[in-house]
């Protein structure tokens, strides 16, 4: 049904214009927004954490607009699609395009804000010969999230969907022996996909958060080195690329590992943090992540 409705926006907005899918698009994250409170919830916890002296209208005030902002994702993955029209500007490319010279491949570290997705299709037209490996969750029932990962897949990214009560260690091996040749490897920083997932703490907005530790122990298995990468609307069909340099852990003893790691993903939520306070109304995270006191 879901797959339904969504094909039925782009074949109507091909006719009639653009303005169709974002009206159609305004009225689902309308009825997101009242149907599904505990997903609000989660918003207004963050909005609390973000804005400790606003009070709760200013914080609703800001969840409505993250709700309608996340149609933007949508919209956009059909404006580059169709008609070729998103531009950008990039910040810190280099260091990426510097790993890839040295064929020592890269460890990309994507989270929840703005839109992922455009920068993928985009960053593998912009980097002639890049190899991508995304590894996404599976969301039980999500038919919309099928048609993205299509997309992704034509655009020549290869797809690895972990599943959440599963996954397999030949996983962790396909993407260790993808990134030795020479690939990027993408993962997101901040969802822990499954209930026995090994998690890294960390202080977020004062508070400590739980961090998925995959990325980390890539680039210490790897050896490569792990850019934070953040791709945000500045507006309409503009966008702004930004990539750190390499936060990878120390190669360091067993036993020193964890501290290792844990410092290495409080330099993640630290980023994560400062580009929140940027750009508070492109945060697209609608499950748990600040902690309820």
């Amino acid at each position: 049904m879901r797959t339904l409705f969504y094909n039925s926006m782009i074949f109507s907005s091909k006719i009639l214009g653009l303005w169709v899918f974002k009206f159609f698009a305004g009225v689902v994250a309308s009825g997101y927004f009242v149907l599904f409170p505990a997903r609000v919830g989660h918003s207004l916890r963050l909005y609390r954490a973000l804005f400790p002296d606003r009070g709760r209208l200013y914080h609703l005030g800001c969840a409505w607009r993250q709700f309608h902002n996340f149609t933007d994702v949508f919209i956009d993955r059909f404006v580059l699609q169709e008609f070729n029209e998103i531009t950008y500007i990039s910040e810190g490319m280099q260091h990426l395009e510097q790993a890839l010279d040295q064929g020592r491949g890269g460890i990309l570290l994507m989270s929840h804000m703005g839109n992922w997705e455009v920068a993928a299709h985009l960053l593998k037209r912009k980097l002639t010969g890049i190899r991508i490996l995304l590894y996404m969750g599976i969301k039980q029932k999500e038919q919309i999230e099928q048609i993205q990962k299509e997309s992704l897949a034509k655009s020549g990214i290869k797809i690895v969907a972990v599943d959440a009560d599963g996954g397999s260690p030949m996983d962790i091996i396909e993407g260790i022996k993808f990134i030795e040749s020479g690939g990027v490897v993408s993962l997101t920083g901040d969802v822990v996909w499954k209930k026995d997932q090994r998690v890294v703490p960390a202080r977020f907005l004062g508070q400590e958060v739980l961090l998925p530790q995959a990325p980390y122990l890539f680039a210490l298995l790897s050896g490569a080195p792990l850019f934070t990468f953040f791709a945000f609307r500045t507006g309409k069909n503009n966008y702004h690329f930004a990539m750190s340099e390499s936060i990878s852990p120390a190669p360091v003893s067993r036993s020193a590992r964890d501290e290792a790691i844990r410092q290495s993903a409080q330099r993640y939520a630290d980023t994560l943090e400062a580009t929140l306070r940027k750009y508070p109304l492109q945060w697209y995270h609608f499950k748990p992540f600040i902690p309820s006191k």
